[in-house]
């Protein structure tokens, strides 16, 4: 992955507070903040009307587990796909709680494309998707990637394939053999 010739603002502030400037998570949060809500907008968007779990609880619960995430975000693109992996995180374990809840039902089976608009989380099959892509990611890490930052969690092809340090033609190729494969498991 090229290094672009200079750091974003963005990408400084990271760097400083995983050094341990502290004072660097509280000039960058705005910005994150920023960013979360632009995710969880991307995440509630592909999400049913009425869904019990609101935009800022998103934001906010994501923006707990990534405080205390040790990782080192290498740029602006970086910490977004993780954030966006996190987001997706938080509506699997939402929607596991509330099947829990309703212990069972008539469930039909997920087809990727309405896996693609994230259905409600109060649906079940949105496990099944995920179990999916954990499958997928289990041989093909790369493609589960791109699918999740891509489908999931609203980036651009440019921000996806920076961050996971390939071309675009490449994560073209990659999308299009993960929705492949993903379209025969969910059948």
């Amino acid at each position: 992955m090229t290094q672009p010739a200079a750091d974003s603002p963005i990408t400084t502030l990271l760097r400083e507070w995983q050094a341990g400037d502290k004072d660097a998570l509280l000039r960058i949060t705005p910005y994150l903040h920023e960013e979360l809500r632009r995710l969880a907008a991307s995440h509630m968007r592909r999400e049913a009307a009425g869904h019990t779990l609101q935009s800022t609880a998103l934001v906010n619960e994501a923006y707990l587990r990534l405080v205390d995430v040790e990782l080192d975000f290498a740029s602006r693109s970086h910490f977004l796909a993780v954030a966006s992996r996190v987001m997706r995180r938080v509506l699997v374990d939402h929607a596991r709680h509330k099947r829990r809840a309703k212990r069972g039902g008539n469930e039909r089976a997920l087809t990727l494309d309405e896996g693609m608009a994230v259905s409600d989380a109060n649906d079940p099959r949105i496990l099944d998707l995920d179990d999916a892509l954990n499958k997928l990611e289990s041989f093909d890490a790369r493609m589960a990637r791109g699918i999740e930052m891509i489908y999931f969690g609203g980036l651009t092809t440019t921000e996806a394939a920076e961050a996971l340090g390939i071309s675009r033609v490449t994560l073209h190729e990659d999308l299009k053999l993960a929705k492949a494969w993903l379209q025969r498991e969910l059948q």
